[in-house]
């Protein structure tokens, strides 16, 4: 036997190679009409600039395979990008805002995403965000309760972000399954930084227990790369002096 025969040999042995797991980023965007304007430039210029940071963050978490996707929502709701995109690939594509607030429709197609296939049996728990700024107008109820009810759904990590005061927070504590994750954001600074905690919060390790943290519903037993989620870097909105409040 050659070198290069053993060394595939070895490769193949099992806890010869840590092989990275694939970790599923979405993006979920409310383009509704009431986002036209500041909210939906600051959702774009904030997801585009926090794009490196992301890159960044998985570069320095070999065990994971960080895959972006993102998903808008208006009159009906749609993948902008199809298929998952590696982070070192992603590019962000401008919305426009235009349309009603077909929340659910957006469950719907997301759950059909949380299943095997497409999801790996090897994934870790997805990260879902979830930007609105309004409610839903189509009844989003059978399709959120769908979500959670999927195994992957119930792992995943939810965070939601409040765009101005007409949001509805209790749908979208409903879909975070935690209050303490319905980021409040009422002007486009906050809207900013919200965005750019959300995008890079996700990392795959044991969090200190002196720090305040949520972990991923990641199942009985599967501890093996938990999600956990630093609860001390929130942006406070009461730290931000602006008179400019939508």
């Amino acid at each position: 036997m050659d070198v290069n025969e053993e060394i595939k040999l070895e490769l193949k042995r099992p806890g010869a190679e840590l092989a990275s797991r694939p970790l599923h980023f979405f993006w979920v965007v409310d383009c509704s009409g009431s986002m036209f304007g500041e909210k939906m430039g600051t959702v774009n210029n904030a997801i585009q600039e926090t794009i490196p940071e992301m890159q960044e963050a998985a570069e320095s978490n070999p065990n994971a395979k960080l895959l972006v996707r993102t998903l808008k929502f208006s009159s009906g709701a749609g993948w902008v990008n199809p298929d998952p995109v590696p982070v070192e690939d992603f590019s962000w594509e401008d919305l426009i805002a235009i349309g009603v607030t077909d929340m659910g429709k957006a469950f719907d197609m997301l759950s059909q995403e949380l299943t095997i296939p497409p999801m790996s049996d090897r994934a870790l728990p997805p990260v879902i965000v979830l930007l609105s700024d309004g409610r839903p107008t189509d009844n989003y109820k059978p399709a959120l309760d769908k979500l959670l009810k999927l195994p992957w759904g119930k792992k995943s990590v939810r965070i939601a972000i409040s765009i101005g005061q007409d949001a509805d927070n209790d749908v979208l504590t409903e879909f975070t399954g935690s209050r303490d994750l319905v980021l409040q954001a009422n002007n486009a600074t906050t809207l900013t930084k919200m965005i750019k905690w959300a995008s890079t919060v996700a990392s795959v390790v044991s969090a200190p227990a002196s720090r305040p943290a949520i972990a991923a519903r990641s199942g009985e037993g599967d501890n093996n790369g938990l999600l956990m989620l630093d609860m001390d870097n929130i942006p406070n909105p009461d730290d931000i002096d602006t008179s400019d409040v939508w």
